[in-house]
């Protein structure tokens, strides 16, 4: 089993594939700031 083997993690990086024996790295999201919610503010000034 060497770099001929499709089925061994060392084959799919002779081939430049992907599967179950070698997985992608998923990129992490980069996470939002949550923002406090500010109540909506109207043009009324206390009437």
């Amino acid at each position: 089993m060497g770099k001929g083997d499709i089925r061994t993690r060392r084959g799919k990086i002779h081939r430049g594939t992907y599967g179950i024996s070698r997985p992608k790295k998923r990129k992490k999201k980069p996470e939002k700031p949550e923002k406090p919610v500010e109540p909506a503010k109207t043009g009324k000034a206390g009437s």
